[in-house]
């Protein structure tokens, strides 16, 4: 009780003091019963992103949350391992009601295209079907196939159905135009110069540039030099040359 002997204006500052304690001690306790009664049932959402799934589900019990499918189940991704979480909504750290659900959206690992049928067509119309794909060419190779026009693609790889990473490249083959028959050309350095004249010419070819030149040490009508050389590809239609030994003042 204010004492009757303080004068007027100090008694009514005691009072007011007093009703400020009040005012004060009322604003506490509400907001301690917010904390307590409402608060009391709102947590922070966990990082889930990278989790399996058993480990999400683990951490959102420990929360008092559950594990809640997105509309979107799933997401290609080059960084996430599939199976592992790609995405939650709301994010980790937002203020969540327990019992509520986190959306998840889970990772399908990387994008994997499927590799279109690229067999019959030329190298334009394939170059438009791969990018459609979300592929590309890759090495142009060039076969001979008979009965096919020269530039259409045979063959292909990786085959058509299999599954490809997005810009991967896919090899083609193109038939080419066939120029006849193709051989080797054998050594014929240090062989006689008549048996291989006859060799060549009964099987259709000719030896059509042959130059003699006296040579020290090697035995006349012996093979120097030839073209091409040996190893090369060579049709019946090529040149052949050689250069054979001959004995000093005989030169033919």
């Amino acid at each position: 009780m204010p004492d009757r002997r303080l004068p007027a204006w100090a008694r009514w500052l005691l009072r007011l003091s007093y009703v400020g304690v009040l005012g004060l001690v009322f604003v506490l306790s509400a907001y301690f019963a917010f904390s307590v009664f409402v608060r009391s049932g709102v947590t922070r959402a966990p990082e889930l992103v990278g989790l399996t799934r058993e480990e999400a589900e683990d951490l959102l019990a420990d929360r008092g949350l559950t594990w809640g499918p997105s509309a979107v189940p799933g997401r290609a991704s080059e960084e996430v391992p599939e199976g592992h979480v790609l995405e939650q909504r709301p994010a980790a750290g937002s203020l969540v009601k327990r019992g509520k659900p986190i959306e998840v959206i889970v990772s399908l690992g990387p994008e994997r295209l499927t590799v279109p049928e690229l067999g019959g067509q030329a190298l334009q119309a394939a170059e438009v079907a791969l990018a459609a794909a979300g592929l590309r060419v890759g090495r142009t190779l060039s076969v001979f196939r008979a009965g096919v026009a020269a530039g259409t693609i045979v063959e292909q790889s990786p085959v058509a159905g299999q599954a490809g990473a997005r810009d991967a490249p896919v090899d083609v083959f193109l038939a080419m135009e066939r120029r006849g028959e193709a051989f080797v050309m054998p050594d014929l350095v240090y062989r006689r110069f008549e048996p291989v004249r006859a060799f060549f010419e009964g099987r259709g070819f000719r030896l059509r540039d042959v130059r003699f030149e006296p040579y020290d040490g090697v035995a006349e009508g012996v093979i120097l030099r030839q073209s091409p050389q040996a190893g090369y590809p060579v049709s019946r239609r090529d040149p052949i040359s050689v250069v054979v030994s001959s004995s000093r003042g005989t030169l033919p």
